[in-house]
């Protein structure tokens, strides 16, 4: 059973994360005698909690719960992967694939959680090394041209063997997890997160031929970049901010050690997150 659970709340929590509503969740803590921490360089103030450094908050913790959407646990995920702290999302944002447990089913599922009716699901990450740069997503890399509709040229290798050499905006290597973020918008396909895979994606290739495939995490997967409209590439992981790449340079993307673990309910359904998240299964006859 979980005794010290660490709290993460959405940055300017004030406008985006109902205060009242996550009071009254912290309650139920409160009231099971469970201790609560803050990372003390968070935002969010509550004097429920006891606030501790970050690494006495990483070491002390075995639970994070983790208030806002996918983007927010992400972030979490982020700054205590290294510790490999099981986090557990409760869905205060808008599509919530990773923070499963919504605001008003909080108290039901909680407790469950709290008796040990839960799971923990791993996932494994993405990592790109150039140089002396190491970057790691959840989600997925992106590397690209960094101007828009401009093509740049690069090589794709797999275990020493040559894929294709072609001109494209970029290329996409994404997660399991990162098969319903933006990999999803490039064309790509949803995979199942029990899946040890990748998907590689071109981005707007010059190819009509060239499309989307799947590979095991497990091979090694390296670019090389020839030449594009500006003096480097871009490198971007989750959607943070873009790094830049020399032409020249090549990029080894590989699987990492770490995983994130997820805590999820007995019940949880990747399949019914899908079918509320992306809208299948809708009734179309009364359109």
């Amino acid at each position: 059973m979980f005794k010290k659970i660490g709290i993460f709340v959405k940055e300017n929590s004030s406008k985006s994360v109902d205060e009242n509503a996550l009071d009254s969740m912290l309650g139920l803590f409160i009231n099971k005698n469970i201790k609560l921490y803050i990372d003390e360089s968070a935002n969010y103030k509550n004097d429920k909690a006891e606030y501790l450094s970050h690494k006495e908050f990483s070491e002390n913790i075995d639970l994070l719960v983790v208030f806002g959407g996918d983007g927010t646990l992400l972030n979490s995920a982020r700054q205590y992967l290294e510790y490999e702290i099981p986090i557990l999302g409760i869905n205060m944002g808008n599509v919530g694939f990773l923070t499963d447990i919504k605001v008003e089913n909080f108290h039901i599922s909680m407790q469950e959680i709290l008796d040990g009716s839960y799971q923990i699901e791993e996932r494994n990450l993405v990592s790109a090394n150039f140089n002396d740069n190491h970057l790691y997503g959840l989600n997925e890399v992106v590397v690209h041209s960094g101007a828009y509709a401009q093509l740049m040229r690069y090589r794709l290798n797999v275990n020493d063997k040559v894929v294709y050499e072609q001109r494209s905006d970029g290329l996409i290597i994404a997660t399991p997890t990162g098969s319903t973020a933006y990999s999803l918008s490039a064309g790509g396909p949803i995979i199942h997160p029990s899946l040890d895979v990748w998907t590689i994606i071109p981005m707007l290739p010059q190819s009509i031929s060239s499309r989307p495939f799947v590979i095991s995490s497990n091979e090694k997967v390296e670019m090389e970049l020839f030449e594009g409209p500006g003096k480097n590439a871009k490198i971007c992981v989750d959607g943070q901010n873009d790094i830049d790449v020399p032409y020249g340079v090549n990029i080894s993307i590989s699987k990492t050690k770490k995983t994130l673990k997820l805590v999820h309910p007995k019940d949880n359904d990747f399949f019914e997150a899908c079918r509320e998240k992306l809208g299948w299964s809708l009734n179309i006859s009364k359109n």
